[in-house]
């Protein structure tokens, strides 16, 4: 029986992997990894020059890649097909040797791997391998601290109801809003109703090698890439200011 084993690959620069996933990819024989169809995959540009030159690879295609409503009928029924197939198919694999599965970021941090992770329980022998989540390298590459002291941080998606992303915006100290691709006019509104559009990055592909860190006030794109995130610092209760 093997193991279905789904390593974290971090924000997208292979160095700041753990030693164990590094570990655990070089030596597989089977790799399985998401990617958009007709696209190599983030996850797999990532791990490139790394691989056994005798790995067997499974790239598991998306069927959709817009960023819809996560309460879309049409967008869970398409997915939920997809995933059923693929969960049965990795099963199949894992019963007689380990498959490495590729997850960008951490796997359990709104990582594509959880909705196989589900599919699996107690059909296969899974072990995860946590890795840095995309939005730690994005507010480190922006080189100012994303919470101090006691602030309140909130991560919310882009695809969330412009009411909805506003009211969040604004009771948050620190915010990261995930999701961006073609809600970032959305998600520029909200932050301008909640008074937060002046403090507002976006980070497009952190700690890779063509990201982008720049004010979104400054920024006249109304679509970002899928690897994108916008960041506001929280300046709350700082160690200079404390009692």
């Amino acid at each position: 029986m093997g193991r279905v084993i789904c390593c974290g690959l971090g924000p997208g620069d292979p160095e700041l992997m753990s030693v164990r996933a590094d570990r655990l990819i070089r030596t597989a024989s089977h790799i399985a990894y998401f990617r958009k169809k007709g696209r190599p995959g983030q996850a797999r540009r990532i791990v490139e020059g790394m691989l056994a030159p005798n790995v067997n690879e499974y790239a598991m295609e998306y069927p959709v890649t817009t960023e819809l409503p996560f309460d879309s009928s049409d967008y869970n029924s398409i997915l939920a097909s997809f995933y059923d197939d693929w969960a049965e198919r990795i099963e199949d694999l894992a019963r007689a040797r380990d498959i490495v599965v590729l997850c960008e970021g951490d796997p359990f941090f709104y990582g594509s791997f959880m909705h196989l992770f589900v599919r699996l329980q107690g059909r296969a022998q899974l072990e995860v391998v946590p890795g840095i989540p995309g939005m730690t390298g994005c507010w480190n590459v922006t080189g100012v601290p994303m919470t101090w002291g006691d602030d309140v941080m909130t991560v919310v998606m882009g695809t969330m109801p412009e009411d909805a992303l506003a009211r969040h915006m604004t009771g948050s100290d620190a915010l990261v809003v995930m999701k961006t691709g073609r809600n970032l006019a959305k998600i520029r509104r909200a932050l301008e109703a909640a008074g937060r559009l002046d403090d507002a990055w976006l980070v497009e592909r952190g700690t890779m090698p063509d990201q982008r860190v720049a004010r979104l006030s400054e920024i006249e794109d109304n679509v970002s890439p899928y690897f994108a995130i916008v960041l506001v610092h929280g300046n709350g209760r700082r160690p200079e200011t404390a009692e």
